[in-house]
């Protein structure tokens, strides 16, 4: 908060009368991050730049194409997939593995330990999958303190994972084929959708992208009143010394 207060200190002040889970991972109440809030749409429209300036029915079958390798790509890359998770939660849970082996436990009862770490304790909670680091919840992959408790327990770490990251849910995502579509003139169209004529936007677009000029400036900067450098000889401000048309300054 130190950082935004530098910029805006109105933003300080508004993120904190909208409270912590509203906008913050770790204390947010819903499902966030990588699994709702992913940036799917800039990642397709990344791959469809060279697409856009096609007519309409082969924009169309360009989507249709590209969603159909990569569909079969996660398909075969998924059924030759043997480790618990895929991808890059496979390679998070090896890396919490990995940090998790110098850690102390101390059971409390059947499901709630106490982690020691480098000086600090973390309560673990197997059965509602929780820790107070918060990575258990935002990731809903067992962190190191809850791998060092699975280890020790000698429990299997799959029922703690998400279901989302396994390979069995993604090949149930990709078993669907894409089909190909059949050619244009055998399509059955309506006659009210045949004859009906789309006029294009009245609107006319400016060529190239939105300037960047102002993107990065903060308020202050934008609306905030303008400095104004002072003459050096008259000590007037507005002007400079060389299109100064006043006197010296008497000291």
């Amino acid at each position: 908060m130190e950082k935004v207060e530098q910029v805006d200190v109105r933003i300080k002040n508004y993120l904190e009368s909208a409270c912590y889970e509203k906008w913050a991972r770790v204390y947010a109440t819903v499902d966030r991050g990588m699994v709702v809030t992913s940036n799917i749409v800039k990642c397709i429209n990344a791959c469809l730049f060279e697409a856009r300036e096609l007519p309409v029915y082969d924009f169309l079958e360009e989507i249709r194409q590209m969603f159909a390798r990569w569909n079969l790509k996660n398909h075969t890359s998924t059924s030759h997939t043997f480790t618990t998770l895929c991808g890059r939660p496979q390679e998070m849970l090896v890396d919490n593995e990995e940090a998790s082996l110098h850690m102390k436990v101390v059971p409390s009862n059947n499901y709630v330990f106490s982690v020691h770490n480098e000086g600090r304790t973390y309560i673990v909670c197997l059965e509602n999958k929780t820790c107070t680091c918060k990575r258990f919840q935002i990731d809903e992959i067992p962190c190191s303190h809850a791998w060092a408790i699975l280890k020790k327990k000698h429990f299997d770490v799959g029922p703690y994972c998400s279901d989302l990251y396994k390979p069995s849910n993604l090949l149930n995502t990709c078993c669907i084929p894409i089909r190909p579509l059949p050619n244009q003139n055998e399509w059955n169209v309506p006659g009210y959708i045949k004859d009906q004529i789309v006029q294009p936007p009245n609107h006319k677009k400016l060529p190239g992208r939105p300037s960047k000029k102002y993107r990065d400036m903060t308020y202050n900067e934008l609306y905030g009143k303008k400095r104004k450098n002072s003459c050096s000889t008259c000590g007037f401000k507005g002007h400079n010394r060389r299109s100064c048309r006043n006197g010296p300054r008497i000291v």
